[in-house]
């Protein structure tokens, strides 16, 4: 992705008609189908762009799966880190990895790994896109944690009960402020009042009262309790009932003896950076090891993206990015994560096969949910973490949509709309318009295809213009297709090379 905003516009080369390769989740020899297009340099903003269309990227190949035609259609999901929660089985992953650091103890029988896009998405090609290091450490920078104090509630004594009933008051009062402060009961002394003396023959002994009305001030005096009982169980509820986040677990404080030392390194994409450049040949030697054993790789086959940093973005720029899992000083994952303008985008993820009893597929994901918030934090409009694609055709690929509350890009109109809305259409048929607006159309579809930008031997110039100066036969057609995909906006911002 491009430089600094100005310096280096989106340059791309599309490929004229469909692409038809085997399906890596069906196994149909012919069934995928994709357009796509060639990335020579591509701002942020204008991959986000394309992205919110059904466009993903597998180094700087681009493409798009023609989704009414494709054999496994493969739906844009998104998740919504702010009002995330770790599910049963997120949990349990994250308590495996605490114990495994806390104590070094593991069970590597009946694991279920989930790795986020550990099978490259299939229009992809095995790009090793490896660059940088950035001074986030993700592991470092515990999130704030919400404190809340409950109020102790205090009871005024009357002066005119029976010495009996002053009792009674006294000990509901000596718990609740047990209640409130934290301390055993034990410590609180009950001190019984001495009634004042009263009017009469005799002044030492209170006056007389009838029964009613001590009746009366006996239970006016146990609603006052109740009410003020209820309200500190109330407000003691939701602290012990509060559900832990996300980052309790993964920042929860290892023993000063920890078996094992786990640091995980944000480092962008960059030969220039002297962290990356050090630990190039051993992340590249983890993702050799990792495609051969887990995609069946040949050694043979295991054979660029700049930052952006401007002034109100997140503290480490946008761009691509590796967060690197280092385990008592060696990596042992991967994760290829693209930063940009309203979301980090998980790219892929590759690990080292002997510690896939640790469920790194999944532990990263949750890893990459709770940088998303951190990086919220700085900068508001980076609220989501798109997962990739979502193949609901496909039983194995269908752990995305765990990750609630998540929507799914309707392939007709690029609106999101949430997983619950669309699963039952999905059960019905593979292809579906999630949008239940029948009027609804693309906002963004083609509607002045001359303003198209085209770069034409090495001048920038509208397609109108462009159209003139063209030798040989009209390419009118896929240039039009290719402004179909990409919708309007990024039509006129983007160059469009033609030779």
């Amino acid at each position: 992705m491009a430089a600094a905003s100005g310096t280096s516009p989106t340059i791309v080369e599309y490929f004229e008609g469909e692409d038809f390769y085997r399906c890596g989740y069906c196994k149909n020899e012919t069934g995928s189908r994709s357009n796509g297009m060639w990335a020579h340099s591509m701002t942020v903003q204008d991959y986000q762009d394309l992205i919110d269309r059904g466009w993903r990227r597998s180094g700087k190949y681009v493409y798009k799966p023609v989704m009414n035609q494709t054999c496994c259609p493969q739906y844009t999901i998104r998740c919504r880190p702010l009002h995330f929660q770790p599910s049963k089985s997120h949990k349990k992953v994250l308590k495996k990895m605490f114990k495994f650091l806390s104590k070094g103890e593991f069970s590597k029988g009946n694991n279920e790994e989930e790795p986020m896009d550990s099978q490259m998405d299939d229009a992809g090609m095995h790009d090793f896109t490896l660059k940088s290091k950035l001074d986030i450490k993700s592991d470092q920078r515990p999130f704030s944690e919400d404190c809340h104090e409950i109020k102790e509630s205090k009871m005024k004594e009357k002066e005119d009960l029976e010495p009996k009933e002053t009792k009674m008051l006294n000990q509901a009062h000596a718990k609740q402020e047990k209640l409130g402060s934290g301390e055993p009961s034990s410590s609180v002394k009950v001190v019984p009042s001495t009634p004042k003396p009263g009017k009469g023959a005799d002044l030492s002994k209170p006056p007389c009262r009838k029964a009613k009305d001590i009746r009366k001030e006996r239970k006016r005096q146990k609603l006052i309790l109740k009410s003020q009982t209820d309200q500190v169980q109330h407000e003691e509820k939701p602290k012990l009932n509060q559900p832990k986040s996300i980052e309790d677990f993964i920042f929860d404080t290892l023993p000063d003896k920890s078996a094992h030392q786990l640091e995980v390194r944000l480092v962008p994409v960059s030969f220039e950076d002297p962290e990356f450049k050090s630990s190039f040949r051993q992340s590249l030697s983890l993702y050799a090891k990792y495609q051969m054993a887990i995609h069946k790789d040949t050694a043979a086959e295991c054979g660029e993206a700049e930052a952006e940093n401007p002034p109100n973005g997140p503290d480490c720029g946008y761009g691509s990015f590796h967060q690197q899992y280092w385990l008592d000083g060696k990596i042992i994952a991967v994760g290829v994560i693209d930063v940009l303008p309203y979301c980090v985008s998980s790219v892929y993820l590759y690990y080292d096969p002997d510690y896939a009893f640790l469920s790194l597929g999944v532990y990263s994901a949750l890893r990459e949910i709770a940088f998303t918030r951190e990086l919220h934090e700085k900068t508001s409009q980076l609220s989501y973490y798109y997962m990739g694609f979502y193949i609901h055709s496909c039983p194995k690929m269908r752990y995305k949509g765990q990750y609630r509350p998540s929507d799914l890009l309707c392939p007709e109109t690029y609106v999101w709309v949430p997983i619950e809305q669309c699963l039952p259409a999905l059960e019905n048929s593979k292809y579906c318009r999630f949008n239940q607006d029948t009027k609804a159309v693309d906002e963004e579809r083609i509607k002045e295809l001359d303003r198209l930008r085209v770069l034409y031997k090495r001048t920038i110039m509208p397609y109108n213009i462009y159209k003139k100066r063209q030798k040989g036969p009209s390419d009118e057609a896929i240039v039009q297709q290719y402004a179909d995909l990409v919708g309007q906006t990024c039509s006129e911002r983007m160059l469009l090379f033609r030779s």
